[in-house]
């Protein structure tokens, strides 16, 4: 697996202090665009979140975020939303250590509560916490499918579950939009102050979808088919969602696909939430 020299340190220091603090560890999994009630099953399947958990010293510490991330980053239903839930999950589980793992657009709303403390009463609680996040496939730096599917382009219906449509989360997701928050609303980008927690992204750089190729399968072949599609409103390097450019936009890169799969396989952007080439054992043995 590839890590850097800083993440390196980082986890050094970390493991020193808990050591020191009895430290209690806890897992969060937060979710990327959409209206979810049932995450668990919906957006990551239980197969994926059991696996990960299992590197937890206590395994019932972990808790699956279901929030309405459709709406702006910093709406109460979103970013509020999701602070309730992290604050109820510490106090409840007593969490000292917090790792969380998100992905997609849920990376921009975890940025959002890093970058304003002041923005609500409970945000410097939770991010006294958190060690560290790994984010799956972060939309930091927006998608030129936003864009297209806000100029009023039409996708096929087989691509809800990825874009849906014209919501309030789409849109901030524009490029241009996206460009803007990054230069005056959060951190972690070039040229902003660094995140107050390492936000280490993980890169999906391909899509597969030959009907000959097993890991096509991964996670169901009629996603990668669909991503097939929208990549051709991508660069060459992009998980079928987001360009490369975009994920590496905020914090540290972690790795990209190929770089720690198992056979190298890249991550489309829908894999990048699943248990597929090894990416569940990557992020329990991170815990």
């Amino acid at each position: 697996m590839i890590r850097s020299a800083g993440r390196l340190l980082a986890g050094f220091a970390l493991a020193a202090a808990a050591t020191a603090a009895c430290a209690n560890t806890g897992v969060a999994f937060v979710h990327g665009t959409g209206n979810q009630t049932d995450a668990l099953n919906d957006y990551w399947t239980s197969e994926m979140v059991n696996s990960v958990r299992q590197g937890l010293p206590n395994q019932a510490n972990y808790t699956v975020i279901n929030c309405e991330f459709e709406r702006y980053m910093w709406d109460s239903r979103a970013s509020g939303c999701l602070a309730g839930q992290l604050t109820s999950f510490i106090s409840a589980r007593g969490i000292t250590d917090l790792v969380v793992i998100t992905h997609s657009n849920g990376g921009n709303v975890l940025r959002w509560i890093l970058s304003n403390p002041t923005y609500d009463s409970r945000y410097p609680g939770i991010i006294s916490k958190i060690r560290w996040i790994n984010a799956l496939a972060p939309s930091s730096a927006g998608t030129p499918l936003a864009n297209a599917v806000t100029a009023g382009n039409v996708f096929e219906q087989s691509l809800g579950w990825l874009l849906g449509y014209a919501s309030d989360a789409v849109k901030m997701q524009q490029t241009h939009w996206m460009a803007q928050y990054n230069a005056q609303n959060l951190y972690g980008t070039a040229g902003r102050p660094a995140l107050p927690r390492g936000f280490w992204s993980v890169t999906g750089s391909n899509v597969r979808s030959a009907i000959w190729t097993g890991n096509s399968y991964c996670g169901g072949y009629q996603f990668q088919l669909g991503l097939t599609i929208t990549q051709a409103w991508l660069n060459s390097c992009s998980d079928g969602f987001l360009e490369c450019s975009s994920q590496r936009a905020a914090g540290f890169s972690w790795f990209t696909d190929t770089q720690a799969m198992n056979n190298g396989y890249f991550l489309s952007h829908h894999q990048s939430r699943r248990q597929c080439f090894g990416l569940d054992v990557i992020l329990r043995n991170d815990i």
